[in-house]
């Protein structure tokens, strides 16, 4: 397979790699788009947070499965495949939702809505285990400054359209309807699968050895730890971010659909950004050995955020000086935590890939985003049952020590010597 000297990238996998991209980036668009839809719709219809957040939950508990399958899959039949059958089956569950009515009994439509969710759960990891997979195989396996910049620009521009994905389902719920802007969103992926059918073509992620079923469970000590990292990392991100915030602004601020998404939309799209420039300005970070102190000291720093927030958000514990209008506190407290959480999610995301070698990298990337999966299936549940028994304060509380946890986890990745780290 050739390389070319200059880039680092394997050039005859090159263009494949970028028809993978594109069509992950459609999905991206469509994935934070039915969120928003979701959560605003049923929200309007009288669901309550807790409500909400059970919608999701097969969503997340069907990510579990799906990446812990899909790397076995990937690893054996090729990543198009997986990219494939993502994107039909996101299809599938933007059709089924579409045909949600209002005149249903609550129980018939949590059911209906959770089992289309978990459809649209399924196709979100397949589609993103394969892209993610890909990068490790398109980079030449001495190029590792390059691998880092590669996996943190494709980990940002996914957040980015995610991002641009919230707005879009508020803005479309807003002045479209629930409905039709799923027949809208089908219709784009339609178009995206024909595409994707016509130009992916190389066998990408194909193991050259037999896969045998311990090596589904059987991984390094490093990718253990960071896994364990990875659950609490992102359950304390989504016990605000998935039905907290959006129905407190809602709620008792009195924001609009469209406001509200446009908001999600900003804190996801400047913690995108945020990830695609990590390497430029972690310029010392250029091995694993570097990523992982830098993950475990952003990872301090990020646990003091949602503290503070929350210590913000209760003046009877900082009674002087005066504090800013509660909004204020809580807006710029989340942004600032989104741009501190952007640099661990790309640390992280770098060290998967750093720790995998190519031969098994969708398995251990399935695998990594299976603890992902479960850290937001834990996030999501608590988000709605925090916030309905406690409040939004309590979420941030919950969140600050969820991410001391993660960097428990971290710390064992400091003392790893560089020889018995898998190289990429």
């Amino acid at each position: 397979m050739s390389t070319t000297a200059e880039s680092g990238v394997r050039t005859s996998d090159g263009r494949t790699y970028a028809a993978v991209t594109a069509a992950y980036w459609a999905f991206t668009l469509t994935d934070g788009a039915l969120r928003m839809l979701v959560l605003l719709h049923f929200h309007r219809l009288g669901f309550t947070p807790l409500d909400i957040a059970v919608l999701f939950l097969l969503y997340e508990a069907m990510g579990i499965v799906t990446n812990f399958l899909g790397g076995w899959i990937g690893a054996r039949y090729g990543l198009k495949i997986t990219l494939f059958s993502g994107l039909a089956v996101q299809i599938a569950a933007l059709l089924m939702l579409s045909q949600t009515d209002p005149a249903w009994t609550m129980l018939f439509s949590v059911g209906f809505v959770m089992t289309a969710q978990a459809l649209s759960g399924i196709a979100k990891d397949l589609t993103k285990m394969s892209s993610k997979s890909a990068v490790k195989l398109v980079v030449a396996s001495e190029a590792e400054g390059l691998l880092f910049k590669w996996v943190a620009i494709l980990t940002g521009s996914k957040n980015a359209l995610k991002g641009v994905g919230f707005l879009l389902g508020g803005v479309m719920l807003q002045w479209l309807d629930f409905a039709p802007s799923l027949y809208l969103m089908a219709g784009m992926l339609a178009v995206v699968l024909v595409a994707s059918l016509l130009t992916v073509t190389a066998d990408l992620g194909k193991a050259k050895q037999k896969i045998a079923k311990r090596d589904l469970f059987a991984k390094s000590r490093e990718i253990n730890f960071l896994s364990a990292a990875r659950i609490f990392l992102f359950a304390s991100r989504d016990v605000w971010f998935v039905v907290g915030v959006p129905v407190f602004l809602y709620d008792r601020l009195g924001w609009s659909f469209d406001r509200v998404g446009l908001f999600m939309a900003i804190w996801v799209v400047g913690y995108g950004i945020v990830q695609a420039a990590v390497p430029r300005f972690l310029r010392n970070t250029r091995d694993a050995g570097g990523a992982a102190r830098g993950a475990a000291l952003w990872g301090g720093l990020l646990a003091l955020l949602p503290a503070l927030i929350a210590a913000g958000l209760t003046p009877d514990l900082l009674p002087a000086p005066p504090l800013p209008a509660p909004s204020v506190i809580l807006i710029g407290g989340l942004l600032i935590f989104g741009v501190v959480f952007a640099v661990n999610s790309a640390l992280h995301s770098y060290l998967i890939v750093a720790y995998s070698d190519a031969d098994k990298v969708a398995l251990n990337v399935g695998f990594y985003y299976m603890a992902n999966a479960v850290g937001r299936f834990a996030g999501t549940l608590l988000s709605g049952l925090v916030y309905q028994l406690a409040g939004l304060t309590a979420t941030l509380w919950v969140s600050a020590g969820m991410v001391a946890v993660a960097v428990l986890f971290t710390l064992p990745l400091l003392a790893s010597r560089p020889e018995a780290m898998q190289k990429p």
